[in-house]
């Protein structure tokens, strides 16, 4: 057993992006177990956006994380040790705890993981803990497109986005992405199966969209804000349906951030619009993993992992989801899988 582990702490508030003094390292001694605890060694670590809103000074939808403490994340990990009744050494469990090398719960954060035949565990987290059901819930839930809507997804190639446009093409939608140079945008479309992709680097993002989509938009996925937003506002369909995901290109602002200059267009194209988080629909996640892994197992639902080895390089996987640097879901890679 581990006599020490590492654990990443909120250090110092940061002024827009991240930087080396924001979070920092500590190894600290392994806990003896109490009654009703087990400890689990941490094996993948998902790395989302929302990370940086828990440690900034927004108002949020959950409680922000105290300057000192350790930073949170979702998590899989395998139990070694037990003192608990319902876990024994070998489950493999899941939930959301803090960036560490080994951590103690008493079941209240984390839940066994069911069995997934066919699914690797690096796989089945990727997709199934969070970008998966957010993908899911965003577009069907709140989105509601019918067979022949076009539907545009910003942040394209994200962890998100990627799996919205497939999710779209199985329920019959024509899929547009807003992705960041010519290599995503190739990928977007060869492998992920995206009808058209616009370059917002190298494109102008409201003629293209008008010019592939000259009807207009019925659903705009949102995962950017900023000028994209304002792009997809100006191209709305009559009654269009707005998911507002994410805001990511305003989330290291230090100052206030404008709002979108289309505003105008929710009473001109009487838009619905709606922001969701989806810690609210966890009751649901069986429903939604099912269908999820149920897809990936057909091979209808693809998918690529941006995995980053090592405790110790989790701020710099971090930082990617805020350059565009990452290609996929960025992950860390705590430990080895479980035997």
């Amino acid at each position: 057993m581990p006599t020490t582990a590492r654990h990443w702490y909120y250090n110092q508030p940061p002024k827009g992006d991240i930087d080396a003094q924001t979070l920092v390292l500590r190894s600290e001694p392994v806990p003896e177990l109490k009654d009703g605890e087990f400890l689990i060694r941490a094996v993948y670590m998902s790395l989302d956006a929302t990370h940086r809103l828990w440690i900034g000074e927004w108002d949020i939808y959950m409680d922000r994380i105290p300057l000192g403490e350790r930073m949170r994340g979702f998590l899989v990990g395998e139990v070694v040790e037990s003192r608990h009744a319902g876990y024994q050494a070998g489950d493999r469990v899941v939930g959301l705890g803090t960036w560490s090398e080994y951590l103690v719960d008493d079941g209240s954060a984390f839940q066994k993981l069911p069995p997934l035949p066919g699914l690797p565990l690096a796989d089945a987290f990727g997709v199934l803990t969070v970008a998966g059901p957010t993908a899911l819930v965003g577009l069907m839930e709140i989105g509601k497109p019918k067979p022949g809507d076009t539907v545009v997804v910003t942040a394209a190639a994200g962890a998100v986005g990627m799996l919205v446009g497939q999710i779209a093409k199985i329920h019959g939608c024509r899929t547009i992405g807003v992705a960041g140079g010519r290599e995503k945008c190739d990928w977007l479309k060869r492998e992920m199966g995206y009808d058209e992709v616009v370059d917002y680097k190298n494109e102008n993002v409201v003629e293209r969209l008008k010019a592939l989509a000259p009807g207009g938009v019925d659903v705009h996925f949102e995962n950017v804000g900023g000028d994209v937003l304002d792009a997809g506002l100006t191209v709305m369909k009559d009654f269009g349906r707005v998911v507002i995901c994410g805001l990511i290109s305003t989330y290291n602002a230090s100052g206030p951030v404008p709002g979108p200059y289309m505003f105008r267009n929710l009473i001109m194209r009487r838009l619905t619009v709606q922001g969701f988080v989806i810690l609210d629909y966890l009751d649901r996640y069986p429903e939604f993993q099912q269908k999820l892994a149920g897809w990936m197992l057909e091979g209808r639902l693809k998918y690529r992992l941006h995995v980053v080895d090592g405790i110790e390089n989790a701020v710099d996987g971090l930082k990617l989801l805020y350059s565009g640097g990452n290609n996929g879901k960025v992950m860390v890679r705590i430990g080895p899988d479980p035997g």
